[in-house]
């Protein structure tokens, strides 16, 4: 049963509670617009087709590096609906961490701020810029409250994500979003 805060009732929080968002991996990430809106383009012959929106949502992406310069871009895919891409966190001063031993449990805080430099805030500023400029051309662009988020912990995994984002286009008739009204 969801918590009450407030007296609103709260949805738990799915990211891992052993974890910082901060330290460096290997970070698998989806964002989706609201109501699976395809604000980003249209598929044809297993390739996107950017929407002005898209373009947005492609260049910001790209830009990404540009702003948080201890991240590096790995796959990224803009689909009709919601995109995915890989993130590296690769700050240059921190220790590597391995999930199975991390001992820090920033999951005690979660109602605090998060700070600057993980996921979270770099997904917002993500989010934040590619709405300020869709609203330029459709004032109803929204994103889905939050985002998706996976840790990947190994080479194997890794590639399996990558083939994942890079055959996405490819797949489009079998995503469960996919609806004959958006082509």
């Amino acid at each position: 049963m969801a918590q009450r805060f407030h007296d609103k009732y709260r949805i738990p929080s799915i990211r891992l509670q052993n974890w910082d968002y901060g330290w460096n991996g290997n970070y698998f990430i989806t964002i989706c617009t609201a109501h699976h809106g395809p604000y980003f383009g249209k598929i044809s012959d297993k390739m996107i087709e950017l929407s002005e929106i898209g373009l947005f949502a492609q260049q910001f992406w790209i830009e990404i590096p540009n702003h948080f310069l201890f991240i590096e871009l790995d796959a990224f895919v803009v689909m009709p609906t919601h995109i995915h891409g890989i993130l590296v966190i690769n700050k240059k001063e921190d220790k590597e961490f391995n999930l199975d031993s991390a001992i820090y449990m920033p999951g005690h805080n979660r109602f605090r701020n998060p700070g600057k430099n993980n996921i979270s805030s770099i997904i917002g500023s993500y989010k934040s810029i590619v709405t300020k400029n869709a609203h330029k051309i459709s004032k109803q662009f929204e994103w889905q409250n939050g985002f998706y988020d996976h840790i990947i912990k190994s080479d194997r995994e890794f590639d399996r994500i990558r083939k994942y984002i890079n055959n996405n286009p490819g797949n489009w008739g079998k995503d469960k979003y996919f609806n004959d009204v958006f082509l």
